[in-house]
């Protein structure tokens, strides 16, 4: 980087520059006279890690890479002739931190932070441009987070479903079932659990194959989703084993639920167009309710003790 001229030397006017535009005080314009254009050759990185300056682009662009500068979501800006970078840190009387780019060869006007805090005081077209500046700054700023925040939470929804059968899955259950359990002891209104696994799956999917069988899978799961009411939440487990939650819900009316669940899953075709038709889908259901004094981790043992039960009774039947 090495300095060429001066800005009163430069054919550039005051109003070329945008945080000037509409200026028409000539004492800004001398203030300026003196102030250093520097030549930044193409791929050359500006280092101002010293003293704040405002820089503002004559020919040539920069790419600008910083948390703070408003730009795309690569993190990354361009800042083009008329437009200016280092505003915030001469503001903020900081080291601008802002990784600074040639994007090509490149002409910039150098004005020294005492400078610009004495254009500030005597140009009220300059301090309304700079707010103009940071306010849209500010707000695209802020976009940006909000993009950012809704794509996180897209992808933190995506971490808690089961890609297969499109239902909550383990992680959301060793993350949910504690508050779960904490709020039915809390306020006594009741939390159980249905714990099902599908009979004979594995012979199932040796038989017909895998593809088949996850589709048949899913079927089940689509049936269970289905099923349950807007407050309750079904949750693949592992394998072929899902879950029911029912909050405010105690073993009476889970069992009900259970034996729905149970002669629905009897009476489901998997596929309606196959030649041979498929053997249906039958399960076996373990009913739990949280107990006085109980944690979700009784409730579970509780679950699977009674989906045991069912599994050693002959199959295809709810226990509790």
């Amino acid at each position: 980087m090495e300095q060429i001229g001066t800005f009163g030397t430069s054919r550039t006017t005051i109003n070329d520059l945008q945080l000037f535009r509409d200026e028409t005080d000539p004492e800004v314009a001398a203030m300026l006279a003196d102030c250093a254009i520097v030549r930044v050759p193409k791929g050359e990185r500006i280092d101002d890690s010293g003293q704040a300056h405002l820089y503002i682009v004559l020919a040539g662009q920069l790419e600008i890479e910083s948390d703070a500068h408003a730009g795309d979501e690569t993190g990354t800006t361009r800042v083009l002739p008329g437009e200016s970078v280092g505003d915030q840190a001469v503001l903020d009387d900081a080291a601008n931190l802002a990784a600074m780019t040639a994007l090509e060869d490149s002409e910039l006007l150098v004005i020294e932070s005492s400078v610009v805090w004495t254009l500030i005081d005597r140009s009220s077209v300059l301090a309304r441009n700079l707010l103009r500046l940071l306010s849209f700054r500010i707000r695209t700023t802020n976009a940006l987070l909000r993009r950012r925040q809704k794509l996180g939470e897209f992808y933190r929804q995506l971490s808690l479903n089961d890609p297969l059968t499109g239902l909550y899955n383990r992680a959301w259950l060793n993350d949910m079932l504690p508050k779960l359990a904490a709020r039915a002891a809390r306020t006594g209104s009741g939390l159980s659990i249905v714990m099902i696994d599908l009979d004979h799956f594995k012979q199932f999917n040796d038989t017909h194959g895998h593809i088949i069988g996850d589709v048949a899978l899913s079927a089940a799961a689509s049936l269970i989703r289905d099923a349950l009411r807007p407050s309750d939440f079904a949750v693949r487990f592992g394998g072929e084993e899902m879950l029911a939650v029912l909050p405010d819900t105690g073993i009476e009316l889970a069992t009900m639920v259970a034996e729905r669940l149970c002669q629905r899953l009897r009476d489901t075709v998997v596929f309606t167009d196959m030649r041979v038709e498929l053997p249906h889908l039958t399960a076996s259901f373990g009913v739990a309710s949280l107990g006085e004094n109980g944690d979700e981790y009784a409730l579970m043992a509780a679950a699977d003790a009674a989906l045991y039960r069912a599994k050693e009774a002959g199959r295809n039947r709810v226990c509790n």
